[in-house]
């Protein structure tokens, strides 16, 4: 019988392997592939896996120093980009983005301006809309901490040759694709 630590390491070792998660070929026929085609994909799955984990680990730091959660961050992230490109942010364009109600969007906004992160004005075009903009203390936060963390993908990137690129692009969008919500889930 095996020890629990056993079977955790072992099971740890192979969640991203092929043959852990389709021992009998009923998702993926694997006919075609080599065996160190396998090992090269199942490589490939647990790098996609640790960036997965490291990206949650840098959006929990992220949320935790900034006080916020998620539909918080990505809203303050959207506001940062409205303003680097000189458009103005309004309540509805907020609600799009982050595919929530107008109620939502307002609650998400009345947290943001009480906590700081954020200012509401009359729009200068529109009067019946709010021009929403972030704080230039949250920004400049946003950008020293998870701006600086976020931008070192680029770096990444930078690294590969263009040819590399544009297979990792491939892939990447190929993925997306594939991993589509399908007939099996509602909405």
């Amino acid at each position: 019988m095996s020890k629990p630590e056993e079977i955790d390491a072992s099971v740890s070792s192979g969640i991203y392997k092929l043959e852990s998660n389709d021992p009998h070929q009923e998702l993926v026929d694997r006919s075609g592939l080599s065996e160190s085609d396998i090992q090269q994909i199942n490589e490939l799955m647990a790098a996609l896996g640790r960036l997965r984990e490291a990206e949650e680990r840098l959006s929990d730091a992220s949320r935790i120093y900034m006080k916020l959660n998620q539909s918080d961050m990505r809203a303050l992230h959207y506001l940062i980009v409205c303003a680097n490109h000189g458009v103005i942010a309004t309540p509805g364009a907020i609600a799009a983005h982050l595919h929530i109600s107008t109620a939502s969007t307002t609650k998400l906004l009345d947290r943001l301006e009480r906590a700081g992160h954020i200012s509401r004005r009359a729009h200068p075009s529109d009067r019946r809309a709010l021009a929403i903009e972030i704080t230039p203390e949250t920004h400049e936060a946003a950008m020293r901490t998870v701006g600086r963390q976020q931008a070192k993908r680029f770096l990444a990137a930078a690294r590969l040759t263009p040819a590399e690129r544009e297979t990792v692009m491939r892939f990447l969008e190929d993925m997306a694709r594939e991993v589509e919500p399908g007939e099996f889930l509602p909405g």
